[in-house]
């Protein structure tokens, strides 16, 4: 177990997930189609309802507004307008194959979502206000998967528990450093895209998060 490790401990993409650009290597691993943030696209996406909403149609594939309503918890006018709000700035598209009758199904047009650290401290105080609600309610949606998986983990088998973490790591680097190792791991995750069908497997999920400290 690593350095400052707590017990071992999947969870859907609240992906909308944040993540570096991507790295440029010409042998690197599949990735996902991920929807690069700008500020217009941001303000768009920076309400909880839907960044949730992006992510159950990123985990759980196509659903209705009446659906996806029971899913969260939330009225269907509220998943209804905010679904159009989306929709209107290119984040989920109709799924029309699924349709009958005069359901309406909608699908996520992305598998990711890629944030610009640099809006945080945009200049404008509407992207820098959209920001920091995007990247809060990523950090609470992180936090609520792993307390979900920790209330749940005695359900699932001794071979999923053991395969599953609960870690941290302090290491001394430089930024470029830093930026080098987190461009590693992705790549490496997404290696694991390009394996065939197996049986058993589960939908996993993958937090990091990365960021330098004050020494004591």
């Amino acid at each position: 177990m690593p350095e400052n490790a707590e017990p071992p401990q999947p969870a859907a993409e609240a992906e909308p997930s944040t993540s570096p650009e991507p790295s440029t290597s010409t042998e690197a691993p599949s990735a996902p189609k991920v929807r690069n943030l700008d500020a217009h696209a941001l303000r768009g996406l920076a309400h909880p309802l839907r960044i949730r909403l992006l992510a159950a149609l990123r985990h759980n594939g196509p659903a209705t507004a009446s659906q996806l309503a029971e899913q969260l918890g939330e009225s269907s006018g509220a998943t209804s307008y905010h679904l159009r709000q989306l929709a209107a700035h290119g984040f989920v598209e109709d799924a029309p194959e699924h349709g009958k009758g005069r359901e309406r199904w909608w699908r996520a047009s992305h598998e990711g979502t890629s944030f610009d650290e640099t809006m945080a401290h945009d200049a404008d105080p509407a992207t820098r206000s959209a920001a920091e609600v995007f990247l809060h309610e990523i950090a609470t949606i992180h936090a609520q998967e792993m307390n979900t998986w920790l209330g749940t983990s005695h359900t699932w088998s001794t071979q999923w528990r053991r395969g599953a973490d609960l870690s941290d790591f302090t290491l001394r680097l430089t930024a470029d450093q830093t930026h080098e190792l987190i461009h590693k791991m992705h790549d490496l995750i997404n290696s694991y895209r390009d394996l065939g069908p197996a049986e058993e497997t589960e939908t996993v999920r993958f937090h990091t998060h990365v960021f330098p400290r004050t020494s004591d």
